[in-house]
């Protein structure tokens, strides 16, 4: 039984598969771990960059997330001024927000940045390509959205569904919505 453990073990390492629970870094080269090795747990650092496809909590000035990634990026005591990621499920706190791809949960920042997008924004600007929810903020921008709902003073979404006809609802001050 013993055998079989270790050969697992070995296997997992040198395959680059194996999971961490704690991370700690100030960048993402000089860490505790390498920033392909998955983090279901707790980062901590100045610059965070891991992926985490179970749960993972990010605590620094800049964190990132990398592939399909659970979790929550946010610095406690101090402003986190950056996260990013490419395809991300949970809650983003930070003055700049950006997730390239598939964005589920809340983003809450100045700029709030996300490729499809479900969930809730809220921030001074909200950029999106597809919303599914709800942007808070000053500027709100999607470029198509097929359930959602803008608040703010200025609402765009180019490719409204809602407004076929005309230019009404590409553009609107305090409520836009497409459904």
């Amino acid at each position: 039984m013993k055998k079989l453990m270790i050969a697992a073990l070995v296997c997992a390492t040198a395959s680059g598969v194996m999971a961490a629970g704690f991370q700690a870094s100030l960048t993402p080269d000089i860490a505790v771990h390498d920033r392909d090795t998955e983090i279901n747990g707790v980062s901590i650092g100045v610059w965070n960059e891991n992926p985490s496809p179970q749960f993972q909590w990010q605590f620094g000035f800049v964190n990132g997330a990398t592939g399909d990634s659970v979790g929550v990026q946010w610095f406690i005591f101090l402003p986190t001024f950056y996260n990013y990621a490419e395809n991300y499920s949970g809650g983003q706190l930070a003055l700049v927000n950006n997730t390239s791809g598939n964005f589920v949960g809340a983003q809450l920042g100045l700029v709030n940045i996300a490729g499809s997008f479900k969930g809730f924004q809220w921030g001074t600007v909200n950029v999106c390509q597809d919303l599914i929810g709800l942007q808070l903020g000053v500027v709100n921008y999607a470029k198509h959205s097929t359930s959602g709902v803008q608040i703010g003073l200025v609402n765009i979404i180019p490719e409204n569904e809602w407004f076929k006809d005309g230019d009404f609802g590409k553009g609107m001050i305090i409520f836009n919505w497409g459904f």
